[in-house]
């Protein structure tokens, strides 16, 4: 089968399969032999096998006949490529006849090689040669050095009346065909180069020169040895590839595998500009979109590596000139991306990035919808990552809020969670990084910018609160807590933006959460009616919590987290004053009116629980000086100064608190639900 080319295209396929049915052959007859060579330890039934380290003498007479009769019934095969490749897959075996004889072995089944007519079935075997020698015999260099020379003094076979006859016939293009020797050749060339100096690569060229001035060959050298050799060497290589015949194999491969070296390696200071020059004068010339796009894609690298601003928007301009014509630009999309994300990967400094003259315009050419998403998620990516102080920078601002705009449109119906949450949180991580340091004012203006143009993504409209709010306490930190009149107006533009917010914001628990936080910090900054305000809509929209929410993809039960955000809101209440124009703890009673009205879980003491935690409150709000206060607030026990009619009240709320609690605690009779009853009988007693 493998001497048969009928179906040349499949041929590298073919290789690979035949292959590994040899070497699994070939490791059944090693571990067959090695059976043979077990012996009897004299006077006991142990079986004792060969160490690893075994050498011939060793082995027993039996299994070293019947290793012999495996060699000469392969020597009795007529066919040169069967004998070939059945005797190098048995290989390994000669150990059981002798040691140290594996190179003089692999150098005769080399030469034997010269023996075939084909030269792509040639290839292939020295190939197999190749793989197998540096198994059994990997301090051995001649032979692959020898297969290497062979193909060069037979490369004029791929040009005779045979090959090309054969290539007619099966309508294979002579590139299509040349193609088929890479994977034999880069194989070969790659054994040759593993731990060699550089004087290998320096012989290794000569005869390639000499010789062979392929294309071809050339490709698998370039690919194979260290990038610090070919990098240092890189116009040499410009000039050897500019020399070399082409012969179907196309030369734009050769500077697209020269980018990946030089990129890995440094080439001199001295040479890099002008290999930039030299290669892209061809680069740029290269008729096919294809095979320019495949060249750009890779050498986009070098200029932001080695150079500057300058270099990487010309080589943007460059790109442009040559996928805008008729659109080409949409046939290359995911080489495009490619191309932005090294851009973004080795420049860092967005304001330098977005002041390019072409990068907008590279961005443009991303229209289809999918693909413009994609490429914002990276910029985006790239400046949550590398940009790790604030900024103000106009440049950046603008240009990241087209890009967050583009990435925020993105998002629809069909999109699922974990996209919005990604997208969220890049946003976020934008928003966060935008500080226009003591211009509060400024700001604010951008977060009311930023509130317009992302209002479908909950993370963000939960950050902006968020940020406006620590906008509010840096206001009050600066003015000591003691506001002007311009600065009261500030805090009150700030708290309206808030309570705007929050009510688009999808998740409950999000908005529950801010409606405190902002009533804290409202309070914090003497704007009582707009506190008393946040917290009222918190308590409204405490029916609305569903009995399950979603976090993490898991479906839990919502009462343990009202449970503890309720619990968070008494403590708060302690220090909020009556409003003058309302009852007697008119949030307290509203509370209790939410609470009794919810609709708890009857397998749960929820309800209670939180009882039990306004009977604290209230105790707490009794006594003449309360735990604790917020500066400038003004608290209960300033405001009545523990009147006696106060006092009362307070009393009267407890005593109805109580009566719930003990009419519960009656329920509880079953037998199951006594454990149930006495634990909450006794947090009553403690609490």
């Amino acid at each position: 089968m493998l001497a048969s080319v009928n179906v040349i295209g499949f041929y590298p396929s073919k290789f690979v399969l035949i292959t590994d049915v040899l070497d699994t052959f070939g490791r059944l007859v090693y571990e067959r032999l090695l059976r043979k060579s077990a012996t009897i330890v004299p006077g006991t039934k142990i079986i004792k096998l060969l160490p690893e380290n075994f050498i011939s003498e060793d082995v027993t007479d039996v299994a070293k006949e019947t290793c012999r009769n495996w060699f000469y019934k392969i020597a009795s095969i007529r066919e040169l490529i069967p004998r070939f490749y059945v005797e190098t897959s048995i290989l390994k075996c000669l150990r059981f006849l002798t040691t140290g004889e594996y190179e003089d072995a692999v150098v005769r089944l080399t030469k034997m090689i010269r023996g075939i007519g084909d030269p792509l079935v040639a290839t292939y075997a020295r190939c197999y040669i190749c793989r197998v020698g540096i198994l059994v015999a990997p301090e051995a260099k001649s032979h692959l050095r020898g297969s290497l020379l062979d193909f060069f003094y037979t490369y004029k076979q791929l040009q005779t009346d045979v090959v090309q006859n054969t290539l007619a016939k099966q309508n294979i293009s002579p590139s299509e065909y040349l193609q088929l020797y890479t994977p034999a050749l880069d194989w070969i060339v790659q054994c040759i180069a593993f731990k060699s100096p550089e004087e290998v690569l320096t012989e290794i060229l000569n005869h390639c020169r000499k010789d062979c001035n392929s294309a071809l060959i050339l490709n698998s050298i370039v690919s194979a040895f260290r990038p610090s050799y070919t990098s240092a060497r890189a116009l040499e290589f410009v000039k050897i590839i500019s020399e070399c015949e082409d012969a179907g194999f196309p030369k734009y491969q050769l500077y697209r595998s020269l980018g990946l070296n030089v990129i890995l390696e440094k080439p001199p200071e001295a040479h890099r500009l002008q290999l930039l020059n030299e290669v892209w004068k061809v680069v740029t010339k290269l008729n096919s979109p294809e095979e320019y796009i495949s060249c750009a894609e890779i050498w986009v690298e070098y200029p932001i590596k080695y150079f500057g601003k300058r270099e990487i928007d010309t080589l943007l301009g460059d790109i442009l000139k040559h996928l805008n014509v008729d659109r080409l630009f949409e046939k290359y999309y995911q080489q495009l991306l490619s191309i932005l994300s090294k851009v973004l990967a080795g420049l860092h400094d967005f304001s330098v990035l977005f002041s390019m003259n072409n990068f907008h315009s590279f961005l443009d050419m991303f229209q289809k919808e999918s693909v413009k998403a994609d490429a914002c998620r990276l910029i985006m990516e790239s400046f949550c990552r590398y940009q790790k102080e604030t900024t103000d920078d106009p440049v950046i601002v603008n240009g990241l809020m087209f890009v967050s705009k583009i990435l925020h449109d993105s998002v629809s119906s069909l999109s699922t969670t974990d996209e919005k949450r990604a997208i969220g949180q890049l946003v976020t991580g934008f928003v966060r990084k935008i500080d226009y340091g003591r211009d509060f004012e400024k700001q604010l203006n951008f977060y009311v910018e930023a509130r317009a143009m992302f209002c479908n993504l909950d993370a963000v409209l939960v950050c902006l609160v968020q940020c406006v709010n620590l906008l509010s306490m840096k206001t009050r930190k600066i003015m000591k807590g003691k506001h002007s009149r311009k600065t009261a107006a500030f805090i009150r533009a700030c708290v309206a933006y808030s309570f705007i917010t929050i009510p688009s914001i999808e998740e409950i628990f999000n908005r529950l959460t801010l409606y405190l936080e902002s009533g804290k910090v409202a309070f914090a900054n003497q704007a009582l009616s707009q506190g008393d305000a946040f917290l009222k809509a918190a308590i409204s929209l405490i029916v609305e919590v569903p009995k399950t929410i979603e976090i993490d993809n898991k479906t839990k039960m919502s009462e343990p987290y009202l449970v503890s955000y309720v619990n968070n809101f008494l403590s708060f209440l302690l220090v909020v004053p009556d409003h003058p124009d309302q009852g007697v703890l008119y949030l307290v009673r509203g509370l209790l009116n939410v609470v009794e009205d919810f609709v708890w879980d009857s397998q749960n003491d929820s309800k209670i629980k939180i009882y039990l935690n306004v009977i604290c409150l209230l105790s707490a709000m009794t006594q003449d000086l309360y735990l604790y206060h917020m500066e400038n607030v003004v608290s209960n026990d300033d405001l009545y100064g523990s009147d006696k009619k106060f006092i009362a009240e307070v009393h009267k709320i407890i005593s109805t608190v109580i009566d719930d609690i003990l009419q519960h605690l009656k329920t509880l009779v079953n037998p199951e639900m006594k454990k149930r009853q006495g634990q909450l009988a006794m947090e009553f007693l403690i609490g």
